[in-house]
């Protein structure tokens, strides 16, 4: 969020907005798919996925149109991708709930 104010004004209201959008769709789609039912969570978090996948996309265009920095653009990256990780990990849970995480 903190990256939009340093887009150019003329693209600050396009993409820029646009990026913001999607990062809101996220959070509010990440609400959505926690307190939902286990038997919709896992349709709900593919769509968190999908989403997220859109939010890098645009980043991506963002940074090809030297609208964003290459340190801004990689720093997204690699929260990006930790979140992306941490999706994986939801839904792989999800797959299989009589695995945990740790062995005892």
């Amino acid at each position: 969020m903190g990256v939009v104010p340093h887009i150019a004004k003329g693209a600050r209201y396009t993409i820029g907005a646009r990026i913001e959008n999607t990062f809101l769709d996220l959070l509010e789609q990440t609400y959505t798919a926690y307190f939902s039912a286990k038997e919709k969570k896992a349709g709900k978090i593919a769509d968190c996925i999908f989403t997220l996948d859109i939010l890098k996309f645009l980043i991506s265009v963002a940074w090809e149109g030297k609208l964003i920095s290459h340190g801004q653009c990689e720093m997204l990256a690699v929260k990006l991708e930790e979140t992306g990780k941490m999706f994986g990990g939801w839904r792989k849970s999800l797959d299989n709930p009589a695995k945990k995480n740790r062995d005892l």
